[in-house]
C-alpha cells in the first residue's frame, strides 16, 4: 500500500528557497559590497596621491627656504667678518679698540651695514665675549641670555653650518675665526619664519587632502552607486530565480534582465545578456520537462484505466476456474497466487490512477467528515487485522470535523496505520491522536509509534514515488512505494500538509487539515 515508511519520518521536503537558505554556509563573515571596495580603493589611491604630492611639495619648499636661509647666513656672516673698526665711513683714521668685534664709537658686528632683523652675533676677542646679541624687528640690539651664549660658545669652526635651538628661537648658525683678534665670530639667522611656512604648508596639504578624500568618497559613492545600478538589477534577477523552487515552478517572463541592462557591448551588459540566455535555456528545459510530465501523467492515467478491464477479466476467469473446475492441490495454490497478484496489481493500478487524477488538479468530492469517527473506525479495523501490535487512541472530547473527501481521507489514515504495522516489530505500540491547533483553525491528526525509527538517509525521499525503505524495515509485506506519495497528494489537495519526525524509539506522522468551522 504505502512506501516502507511507518509512522516514522522526517519533515516534508523544504521548498527551493528554504533549501537554498539551508545550504548556505552559516557563521561566515559577510564580505563587503563591491561598491564599498571600489570607494575604498578610490579613496586610498587619492590618499596615496595626496601624500606623494604633499611630501614632494614639502621637500621642494623646504629645500628652497633652507637654501634662502643658507644664502642669508652666508651674507650675514660675510658682513660680520668684513666688519672693520673705524674705517673711512666713521671719519676716523684709527681706532682705540681694535678687536674685530666693535669700533671705538660702540658700533659692533650687529651694526654692520645690511644686517637684517633677527640676525644673531656673538663675537669673542682674546678670550672675552665682546658682543652677544641679536637685532629685533626695529633694529635694536637684544642681549642673549647666558644659556644661549654658552650654547654658541660651545660651537667650533669645524662644526660648519648647523641648526641650534636657543631660548630666542631656532637659528641657523656658522662659526668663523675672528680675523683681527684671537677669538670667533658666530653669526646666525632665524629659522622661525621658515618653520612657520612649512607648518602652514603641512596644514594646508593635510586639510586639502582630507577634504579631497572626503569629497571623492561622497561623489565617488554616488557615481559608483549609479554606475552599478544595472549590475544590482541583474543581481536581483539572479537572486529571484535562485529563490524559486524550479521543481514546482516555471520561469515567468518577468524574471529576465531588462534590455537596457543586457547589451553585450559592456561588462555589465554582457553579464545581463548571458543571464538572459541562461534563463531562456532553463525555461526551455522546464517546458520540456513539463511536457514530459504531462505526457507521463496522461500515459499513466490512460494505462491505469485500460489495465482495469483486463485485470478484472483475469480475476473473473480465475474465479470461474476455481468454481467450475476440479483442481489439484498444486493447481489450487497456483490459482490463489494468480488471484493475490491480480488483486495487488489492481491496487497498484488504482493507486496510479488516483495519483494521475490528483496531479491533474481534480478537486475531491467535498463533504463534511467527522475525523473522530474516521479515526476510531480505522484503528478498530487494524486492531482486528494486526493483534500483534498495541493500538491506542488519543481523542479530544469534542467532535472534530473537516470538509473533504471521506474515502480519500480514510485512505490517508489507512496508509499511515498500515505503515506503522508493516514497518515495526510485533509488540510495537501505535498511537493515533487527534487534536485542534492552538490557533483553532486546523485539525491535527497524527500516527506515532515507538519502533526503531526511519533511516536518516531515507527520510529526505520518504514522500517520493516508488521509494521503499530497506529490507530490515520493510517487513514481510510487499509495498509499491506509493502509499505516502498518495497520502501527501490527498492532504495537499485538501489544503493541508503532512510531515514526519523520527528518531530511534519514536516516529510520528502529522497531518494538518483546515477545520470545517475555519
Amino acid at each position: 500500500m504505502a512506501a516502507p515508511s511507518q509512522p516514522a519520518g522526517t519533515p516534508a521536503p523544504a521548498s527551493g528557497q528554504e533549501q537554498a537558505q539551508d545550504a548556505a554556509p552559516t557563521g561566515l563573515r559577510t564580505a563587503p559590497h563591491l561598491r564599498t571596495k571600489l570607494i575604498a580603493i578610490l579613496v586610498t589611491m587619492l590618499g596615496i596621491a595626496c601624500l606623494i604630492i604633499g611630501v614632494s611639495s614639502y621637500i621642494a619648499l623646504s629645500s628652497s627656504l633652507m637654501g634662502r636661509a643658507y644664502g642669508q647666513l652666508d651674507e650675514a656672516a660675510h658682513r660680520a667678518v668684513s666688519f672693520k673698526p673705524g674705517g673711512p665711513s666713521s671719519g676716523q683714521s684709527s681706532s682705540t679698540e681694535v678687536d674685530g668685534c666693535q669700533q671705538f664709537n660702540g658700533r659692533t658686528t650687529l651694526d654692520a651695514p645690511g644686517q637684517g632683523p633677527g640676525t644673531l652675533s656673538l663675537c669673542t676677542a682674546n678670550g672675552q665675549t665682546v658682543v652677544a646679541g641679536m637685532l629685533d624687528s626695529v633694529g635694536s640690539t637684544q642681549t642673549l641670555s647666558d644659556a644661549d651664549q654658552q650654547t654658541l660658545l660651545a660651537l667650533s669652526t669645524s662644526d660648519g653650518t648647523i641648526e641650534v635651538d636657543l631660548e630666542v628661537g631656532e637659528y641657523l648658525v656658522v662659526t668663523q675665526d675672528n680675523p683681527v683678534s684671537e677669538g670667533v665670530i658666530v653669526t646666525g639667522v632665524p629659522l622661525a619664519e621658515t618653520h612657520r611656512t612649512l607648518a602652514v604648508l603641512v596644514a594646508v596639504i593635510a586639510a586639502g587632502s582630507v577634504a579631497v578624500m572626503i569629497g571623492a568618497g561622497v561623489l565617488g559613492s554616488w557615481i559608483i552607486r549609479r554606475t552599478m545600478q544595472p549590475l544590482e538589477r541583474v543581481s536581483q534577477v539572479a537572486a529571484g530565480v535562485a529563490h524559486m523552487d524550479l521543481a514546482l515552478e516555471t520561469l515567468p517572463e518577468a524574471t529576465r534582465v531588462q534590455p537596457a541592462d543586457a547589451h553585450p557591448g559592456d561588462e555589465v551588459g554582457a553579464v545581463g545578456y548571458a543571464l538572459n540566455q541562461l534563463l531562456d535555456n532553463v525555461q526551455s528545459a522546464l517546458e520540456a520537462r513539463s511536457r514530459t510530465e504531462e505526457q507521463m501523467r496522461v500515459f499513466v492515467a490512460d494505462a491505469s484505466h485500460e489495465l482495469r478491464t483486463p485485470l478484472a477479466a483475469i480475476k473473473g476467469y480465475a474465479d470461474m476456474i476455481r468454481w467450475t473446475e476440479t483442481l489439484t492441490d498444486q493447481g489450487k495454490t497456483s490459482l490463489e497466487r494468480v488471484n493475490s497478484q491480480t488483486e495487488r496489481m489492481s491496487r497498484l493500478v488504482e493507486d496510479l490512477l488516483l495519483l494521475a487524477r490528483l496531479d491533474e488538479g481534480r478537486e475531491p468530492e467535498m463533504t463534511e467528515v467527522d475525523l473522530t469517527e474516521l479515526l476510531v473506525e480505522n484503528v478498530m479495523d487494524l486492531q482486528v487485522a494486526a493483534p500483534s501490535h498495541v493500538w491506542q487512541l488519543n481523542l479530544p472530547e469534542d467532535v472534530v470535523e473537516v470538509r473533504g473527501d471521506r474515502s480519500q481521507l480514510q485512505q490517508v489514515l489507512l496508509n499511515l496505520l498500515s505503515n506503522a504495522r508493516k514497518h515495526t516489530d510485533e509488540g510495537t505500540t501505535v498511537t493515533a491522536s487527534l487534536s485542534i491547533s492552538a490557533s483553532g483553525r486546523e485539525a491535527i491528526m497524527s500516527v506515532s509509534d515507538n519502533g526503531p525509527g526511519i533511516d536518516p538517509e531515507f527520510k529526505s525521499k520518504i514522500f517520493d514515488r516508488f521509494t521503499r525503505a530497506d529490507a530490515a524495515r520493510s517487513g514481510s509485506d510487499g509495498t509499491t512505494g506509493l502509499g505516502l506519495p498518495i497520502a501527501k497528494a490527498i492532504v495537499e489537495a485538501h489544503g493541508g500538509s503532512i510531515d514526519v519526525v523520527s528518531r530511534p524509539g519514536r516516529t510520528e506522522f502529522t497531518v494538518r487539515l483546515p477545520l470545517l468551522a475555519a
